[in-house]
């Protein structure tokens, strides 16, 4: 099953970049760079939640972080 969803996020993303890389010039080297990094790591991210759907989000990390900080501004 997840094998199923992880070839469906690739091919999203195989159209997302047959779409869009045509539109950037070839004059904008830097854009391609960061288009296909951001692809790439959007692309990493999604796969790694869908093989391991309970990670941690920011906000939890951020919790975490900062619940001591709120502890000691109550007291």
């Amino acid at each position: 099953m997840k094998v199923g969803f992880i070839l469906g996020t690739l091919v999203l993303v195989g159209f997302i970049f047959l779409y869009e890389w045509p539109r950037i010039n070839r004059t904008q080297k830097k854009e391609k760079a960061v288009f296909i990094v951001l692809l790439s790591l959007g692309t990493i991210l999604a796969i790694v939640l869908i093989l391991n759907p309970d990670l941690p989000g920011p906000t939890q990390m951020i919790d975490y972080i900062y619940k001591p900080l709120g502890r000691m501004l109550e007291k």
